[in-house]
């Protein structure tokens, strides 16, 4: 209840002003080119070499899967995955400087990104394996910031080193969605996380590009088995963060209340009149008073005959938006898994 009368609000406040704060810079530990992470890690006493290993896959045998629960003893190890929503859920607004004063959005985009790297075609990609932690596909383009993500869930690991990175930053960005006003989304564990020997590096383009259209947007997302319905409801997630110009060279929210899940985005991309923006970067298109953005894959959506009816009805129905996000986002964050057979949802839907 508590969630739904602060999404309102939010609602409420962006549909009465298309001001926004200007936008905030990245953490103290990303300007400085760095991280606290490994005085953090010498500081629980495994010393740099144990980081070192950690980061590159070594220990993954180690701390990435849960305990073996038939080793003895009075009782059998039982996950806590409650345990870790709760954490990530802390942290979300752990740092007011960040953004617009949330973890959430990169969060989801983390989740998103080491997702969305699925081939139907190949059975490769995917969350499993958690393969962002390895070059070259940490340093690529499109996962720019999402140092930042990994960085900030890297103590949650610590505190759960039986969670694999991989079912964590699915996790985490499932739990930031429900936490953000929006649905909940259904996850299960199961992931493993690749060893650096065992570590094939999956070509780069495989994630969508803003200043294309949208046959590029089919390619990409035909490309893991989703339809257009699906395609549209995934694109929702833009109602969430803002583009950084030392990023993506994007710039801007696509919503007033960009910290905020609901279906706003398919509102302003529906009601407002958008116009290409002048400037040096690349194309992308700004309403009226300068302050949201758009781009040009979202204005496909728009466009194309068959992704628009779904725009238009999500613009309207934001219990059908959530509906379909929930649904879609949960395939995204599974595909490729090889999930035991009969697993089920660890994190079942609160009862109403």
């Amino acid at each position: 209840m508590l969630r739904t009368l602060a999404r309102q609000a939010a609602r409420a406040g962006a549909q009465a002003a298309r001001g926004f704060a200007a936008e905030a810079g990245p953490p103290p530990a990303a300007k400085k080119g760095g991280s606290a992470l490994p005085l953090f890690i010498g500081l629980a006493g495994a010393g740099g070499g144990l980081y070192y290993a950690k980061e590159n896959g070594y220990l993954d045998s180690l701390l990435g899967m849960p305990p073996n629960p038939s080793t003895g003893g009075k009782g059998e190890f039982k996950p806590d995955y409650d345990a870790v929503r709760k954490v990530v859920e802390e942290l979300l607004e752990s740092n007011e400087d960040y953004d617009d004063g949330s973890y959430g959005p990169v969060l989801v985009r983390l989740a998103w990104h080491t997702s969305g790297t699925y081939d139907k075609n190949t059975n490769t990609g995917g969350s499993n394996g958690a393969t962002m932690r390895f070059l070259p596909e940490s340093a690529w383009g499109a996962n720019a910031g999402l140092g930042d993500a990994r960085d900030l869930l890297e103590p949650v690991k610590q505190k759960f080193p039986w969670i694999s990175y991989s079912d964590l930053w699915t996790l985490a960005g499932a739990t930031a969605v429900e936490a953000m006003g929006g649905p909940h989304v259904p996850w299960r564990p199961g992931r493993s996380d690749y060893a650096l020997d065992q570590f094939v590096a999956n070509p780069d383009g495989r994630l969508p590009d803003g200043d294309k259209d949208a046959k590029h947007v089919r390619d990409i997302f035909y490309r893991m088995g989703f339809n257009d319905q699906e395609i549209v409801a995934l694109s929702g997630a833009h109602t969430l963060g803002r583009c950084h110009a030392d990023r993506s060279g994007f710039v801007g929210p696509w919503t007033n209340a960009p910290t905020t899940f609901s279906n706003l985005y398919f509102q302003e991309l529906t009601e407002n009149k958008w116009r290409k923006k002048k400037w040096n970067g690349p194309l992308q298109y700004e309403d009226k008073s300068g302050q949201l953005m758009m781009l040009n894959t979202d204005m496909a959506l728009l466009w194309d005959k068959k992704f628009k009816p779904y725009v238009m009805q999500y613009a309207k129905d934001e219990e059908a938006f959530f509906k379909d996000f929930a649904a879609a986002f949960s395939k995204l964050m599974e595909l490729g898994v090889p999930f035991p057979e009969g697993s089920v949802a660890a994190t079942p839907a609160p009862q109403k």
